[in-house]
């Protein structure tokens, strides 16, 4: 039985912890904060509640596969989840088009698109899709599944098949934006753009491959957990307690303590020596400023550091949500793209006479787009309907509300990893130039996002449990 010092206590962190207990290690995690879950917090106020995070779960089969590994309940047994049907509903002003895209229907996809946009526009969409599935097949293993090969070269082109004689430029592979623009045209193309952009990838500086985040969506879903996405959190931290991890809240770490070339334990910050045979980074190596030595990024090339947040605002509306509402609403804008989330969630809201209802937006630094609660509110209204006259209260939850609570500097929000673009959206491997040291987490191969973060667990957990030969699942 080996101990195991986890520093954080994110979706990934606490992934990797469970998954090492039920290996017969004894684990302890080490978090800076009160509580749990990361990015994945709640905010109440006045009988209505919030997620601050995530407020939707793709590829649920993550979680599923976890909680299976790591005990007898399964997830739905321990989370109330359901697909969100339809998936999004498009709202894009200057075009004049509002339309609904049913969940995981390639077939009601396509005829809700030719009604909006006009025959042949579903069709179209699915031969984007469908070469981002082959994108998919191509890198889904290596990318996700696997550790990040030893020459991360390998992930450097982009699989994405651009049409040929699309007019894409041939001496470089096309950028998502110009997929869209060429592929798909116009108010079309925005929905392509919107829902990657949503994820705080730029869809002008990203490879066609990005297209892979619209198809897993399409084709797994989009699903809610009930009470919110703290309720998740809440399962696996659960979960982990019930295999006998250790939590110590309020308790930051400064530095990995190394021993014979080798991870030894950690440094806190009230003085304390932590001992330990391995270590689990489960934050942003940033925030490990002596650590920088034994968590270099060998071999991957640095995303850079404005990688961008987001600005949310909670909404406290009177009125009953109306039926029929769509769960999850992009509104597109030259500006700005908003999403717009109204749960039908007794969770959220003090009664069925009040809705509770997040709008968010991405931004960062150097962005040029104008980010403000008021705009964000001005958007909104064109999702629902007498917006301004229902609001109650609404509160805005900023980059530097996100710093406080995760520490990543600046409240930058990991993006999934991407193959192309000369591996630029890379992340860290899983395993460091310090034997013992593992990368776990959002801020680790394959990258941040719910089910990414999630996958983290089962690499790294391989990696300690099988070795430097463990090459994913099966």
């Amino acid at each position: 039985m080996a101990r195991i010092a986890v520093i954080g206590a994110g979706m990934g962190a606490m992934a990797t912890a469970a998954r090492l207990a039920v290996a017969g290690h004894r684990v302890t995690v080490y978090e800076r904060g009160a509580t749990y879950g990361g990015a994945v917090g709640r905010y109440e106020r006045e009988g209505f509640a919030f997620d601050t995070g995530p407020g939707l779960l793709h590829l649920p089969a993550v979680y599923r596969d976890l909680f299976v590994k790591t005990g007898k309940r399964s997830l739905e047994t321990c989370v109330d989840m359901a697909q969100v049907d339809p998936a999004v509903r498009h709202v894009l002003p200057h075009h004049g088009v509002d339309v609904s895209l049913p969940g995981a229907s390639r077939g009601g996809v396509a005829a809700a698109l030719d009604a909006a946009f006009g025959q042949g526009a579903g069709e179209r969409w699915n031969g984007v899709l469908g070469r981002a599935r082959d994108a998919w097949d191509a890198t889904r293993r290596p990318l996700l599944e696997e550790p990040l090969p030893a020459d991360p070269r390998a992930l450097a082109a982009d699989p994405y098949p651009a049409l040929r004689r699309s007019g894409l430029l041939r001496r470089r592979p096309p950028t998502l934006a110009e997929v869209a623009g060429r592929e798909l045209g116009g108010g079309l193309g925005e929905l392509l753009t919107g829902l990657v952009g949503a994820y705080g990838i730029d869809p002008a500086r990203a490879p066609g491959s990005a297209a892979v985040l619209p198809y897993m969506e399409q084709t797994f879903g989009s699903w809610y957990v009930r009470g919110g996405m703290r309720a998740l959190a809440t399962a696996v931290h659960e979960r982990c307690r019930e295999r006998g991890v250790e939590f110590v809240f309020g308790a930051e770490v400064r530095e990995v303590r190394t021993a014979g070339g080798r991870a030894a334990g950690l440094l806190l910050a009230d003085g304390s020596e932590v001992e330990a045979d391995s270590v689990v980074c489960g934050i942003d190596p940033r925030l490990l400023p002596q650590a920088q030595g034994p968590l270099p990024r060998e071999g991957v090339p640095a995303r850079g550091e404005d990688l961008p947040s987001r600005l949310t605002l909670f909404l406290a509306l009177s009125g009953a949500r109306p039926a029929g509402t769509v769960h999850r609403t992009l509104v597109h804008s030259a500006g700005l793209d908003v999403t717009v989330l109204r749960p039908e969630d007794p969770a959220t809201r003090p009664d069925a006479d009040h809705e509770a209802v997040t709008v968010t937006a991405v931004c960062g630094p150097g962005d040029a787009r104008d980010a403000t609660p008021e705009g964000l509110l001005e958007l909104a209204g064109k999702a629902v309907p007498g917006l301004r006259e229902r609001l109650l209260w609404h509160e805005a939850h900023t980059p530097a509300d996100i710093e406080a609570a995760t520490g990543a500097p600046g409240g930058s929000v990991p993006a999934p990893a991407l193959a192309g673009a000369g591996g630029r959206l890379l992340y860290p491997a899983n395993t460091t130039a310090v034997a013992g040291l593992y990368r776990a987490g959002g801020w680790a191969h394959p990258g941040g996002g719910l089910a990414h973060a999630g996958m983290t667990g089962a690499l790294v957990a391989g990696l300690i449990v099988e070795g430097a030969g463990f090459r994913g699942s099966q």
